[in-house]
């Protein structure tokens, strides 16, 4: 856990990208990786943050967008894989 606390302090402090852009980020991952833990603990700082529901929504929607486009893309791969087999 210091290993990780380090890591997004470390993060934190680059200075390049504003505190709410790293949650709405950090939400848009924890959505596509479907870890709950994630989603309650970026949802609260993005919220603290004074991110409105309408930003946070518009940050999910990129997400939903590029998963759907990832599972298309990893279909193919499936399908491919099915082809590269020898009949049963």
């Amino acid at each position: 856990m210091r290993a990780l606390t380090a890591v997004d302090v470390g993060v934190s402090k680059m200075g390049h990208l504003d505190a709410k852009t790293h949650e709405l980020i950090a939400l848009a991952v924890a959505v596509t990786t479907r870890c709950d833990g994630c989603i309650a603990v970026h949802t609260k700082k993005a919220i603290d943050l004074g991110l409105t529901r309408e930003e946070i929504a518009e940050a999910l929607s990129v997400a939903i967008s590029l998963n759907a486009g990832a599972a298309l893309t990893y279909s193919a791969h499936v399908l491919e894989a099915v082809d590269t087999l020898p009949d049963q």
